[in-house]
Order: C-alpha cells, then structure tokens, then sequence
C-alpha cells in the first residue's frame, strides 16, 4: 500500500485501535476531498462520495476490511462530450498485514502455497507504520468500478460518421493503370 500524498483522498485509521470485535467506521467526502478525488480519477466532477468499513482482526496481526462505498459522479460522454451522472454502489474487502508479518513475509518470498480463488479476496496488502488508510482502499474500490467510456443515453456512433462505407467506394488500385495504353510495337 502507497502512502497518500496530499493530493490524494485519505482517512487513516489506527491499528492499535482495531480489536477482535468489529467496529465500523463511516466517511463522508468534505468539499476539498471531493476536490482531490476530482483530480485522483480525472473525473469532470465528484459530487459525493460516502463508505461505511468494518474493521476487525484477521488471524494474531492482520487487519480485515470490509466495506461498502457510494459515489455520485459526473463524467464527459464519449460521444458527445456532454455531462453524464454515474452513482457508483460498491461492496470491498482487504486484508492487511503489518511488513514485518510472517505472512507477509511468507506471500513474498513464494515459500507459503496459495490456492487462489478468481471470484474470493484479494492476496494480502502489507502496511508499514501503525495506520491502514481505509479511505485510500474505498477509493480505489470505488475507482475500479468508474465507467471507462460513458455515454449519455441516447448518444450513438451513427451520427457521427462522416462517411458511408457502403456508399463510398474506394477506386482500385489498377484503376490507374487502365489510362495508360499498352504499346503493341516491339523494337
């Protein structure tokens, strides 16, 4: 896990804090936040963005994150550049351990076997220091699912093509040549 600059969303929450019994922690974006995720997904506007996570213990010093983040954006549609408003609704879970975790150290350095399941949780995301930035992982849950291409409804390629291949036909390359003569005397 990176650390966040400033220019980054981030809520940090102390590991030390989280016990065995799951507490849940709920973020709501404040206008300079909005700004920064703005500029985060390059987005033309965030309008909200609100998480609720539960944090709880994983195995002796791991960290689960579970939780589920909200986001109202509004993006330029593909076709016409014109404004299009996507709500966002994303279930996320990770889990964390400290660097210095056997685990950790385990997943690594490929000595532990790992049965990988394509639909299950990600591998473990190792921290460093005493914090989890859990608005950086609802962040980037939240980022994963942006629509890559909005179009607004209605908005279709057709009317946007400037030429009808049916009706445009290319000459042939050998129509060229049918101007030149062919010379039938021989030297």
């Amino acid at each position: 896990m990176t650390i966040p600059g400033d220019d980054e969303f981030s809520y940090p929450v102390k590991v030390g804090h989280i016990s065995a019994n799951p507490f849940t922690v709920r973020i709501s974006a404040d206008p300079a936040d909005l700004a920064r995720l703005e500029a985060q997904w390059g987005v033309r506007e965030v309008r909200s963005f609100e998480a609720e996570v539960v944090l709880s213990r994983w195995k002796r010093d791991g960290v689960r994150v579970k939780g589920h983040v909200s986001v109202s954006i509004v993006q330029d549609c593909v076709v016409t550049l014109d404004p299009v408003a996507q709500k966002i609704e994303e279930d996320f879970e990770a889990i964390f351990l400290p660097e210095n975790s056997r685990l950790a150290k385990r997943v690594r350095d490929g000595t532990a076997e790992l049965v990988l399941d394509p639909e299950g949780p990600d591998l473990p995301e190792t921290f460093t220091g005493d914090s989890i930035d859990v608005g950086g992982v609802a962040a980037e849950f939240a980022a994963l699912a942006i629509d890559p291409y909005p179009r607004k409804q209605g908005a279709d390629y057709a009317d946007r093509i400037e030429s009808d291949p049916a009706t445009d036909k290319k000459p042939s390359p050998f129509a060229v040549l049918q101007g030149f003569k062919r010379d039938d005397t021989a030297s």
